[in-house]
């Protein structure tokens, strides 16, 4: 049986660097050898809600494609590709996680990478880039595309476009044609700027809400709130116009004000699999998620290789897989800001 280096989930509730084998090829998948990981915040739920012993941790990678199944349309992908996708891992011991040598998986759902972006940029594209697009395009209707822009624009709020999910969401937010405003710590304003935000906020201003409700004319009818916990839901409901309106959120928060229509989504829909996630429960194989996932790969591809999407600044941590255990519990202290931990897991060779 052959064998790789991966993260694995203790019997201690810890992580070790594990010998396991190597994830077999399913038909409709691409076998990818991973040059580099990103750490998720979901990384650490596993560990701090008890995950079982054994499950490979992971879900941000960026490799090449070694294997193709036999399944893959022609075309589709092919050996030697540089790519970067995200996995839904550490639900069920054998599944791919990325903090591995190798992962499979769906040929469909991948963004093709340009030569102009190492592995380690383009490691945290995966779960954020497509979550920015749900939240846009999924979580709420009648927000245009950068395929086809708002011929007037009109404004939507970013909370925390600091965040991942929040530097890409303002990069497609104003592709596609809006007045971005966002909330951040003062360290962060100017890079959102460079990004494409029109107005910036502390997000620790006591006046913040009003700040947004003035720049706005009490006009806001879209929001993603990148936090969605108990605290910024509210301000973010408190910040939408008169007329009511959507928010997107990252995580299952209620929101119960007259007017508003908040969603949660979970990204893993778009990967074309049904799964049973323990926070949240079944969610059946949705075809139309599936269909929407595909295009969006597509969707940053295009982007990437026109160097119109930006990859969210990273910290590359030293010996690779080595420490996870040590950065998982830095992000759960809340020390991530504005960038993303990311593992050099193999150097390319030339």
């Amino acid at each position: 049986m052959s064998m790789m280096k991966a993260v694995v989930t203790t019997s201690d509730g810890n992580v070790a660097l594990k010998d396991v084998p190597k994830p077999k090829l399913r038909p409709t998948e691409v076998l990818v050898k991973i040059f580099a990981a990103a750490q998720n915040p979901p990384d650490h739920f596993m560990i701090t809600f008890g995950a079982p012993e054994g499950l490979i941790l992971g879900r941000d990678f960026a490799g090449k494609v070694e294997a193709i199944g036999a399944e893959v349309p022609p075309g589709v992908r092919f050996v030697g590709e540089r790519v970067a996708g995200f996995l839904n891992s550490g639900l069920n011991k054998g599944d791919s996680g990325a903090f591995a040598e190798y992962c499979v998986a769906d040929a469909n759902v991948l963004v093709s990478l340009p030569d102009s972006l190492t592995y380690e940029e383009a490691a945290g594209l995966g779960l954020a880039g497509f979550t920015a697009a749900q939240a846009l395009w999924i979580s709420q209707k009648g927000i245009p595309t950068p395929k086809a822009p708002a011929a007037a624009a009109f404004p939507i709020l970013v909370w925390a476009g600091a965040s991942s999910v929040g530097q890409y969401t303002i990069q497609l937010a104003k592709l596609s044609g809006l007045r971005v405003v966002t909330t951040a710590s003062p360290k962060n304003h100017e890079l959102l700027k460079t990004l494409g935000a029109d107005a910036v906020f502390d997000y620790r201003d006591p006046e913040v809400v009003s700040k947004i409700r003035a720049w706005t004319d009490n006009q806001l009818a879209h929001a993603v709130d990148c936090i969605s916990d108990a605290t910024t839901t509210k301000q973010v409901a408190a910040c939408m116009g008169t007329g009511g309106g959507s928010i997107a959120l990252t995580l299952p928060e209620p929101i119960d004000a007259p007017g508003l229509h908040a969603q949660f989504d979970l990204v893993y829909t778009m990967l074309g699999k049904a799964f049973d996630h323990p926070m949240v429960g079944l969610f059946p194989m949705s075809p139309e998620r599936y269909e929407f996932g595909k295009a969006t790969a597509q969707l940053l591809t295009q982007l990437l290789s026109e160097g119109k999407l930006r990859p969210t600044p990273m910290k590359l941590v030293p010996n690779g897989l080595s420490d996870v255990g040590q950065w998982l519990e830095y992000m759960k202290q809340g020390k991530v800001s504005g960038e993303k931990i990311t593992y050099r897991i193999a150097q390319e060779s030339k």
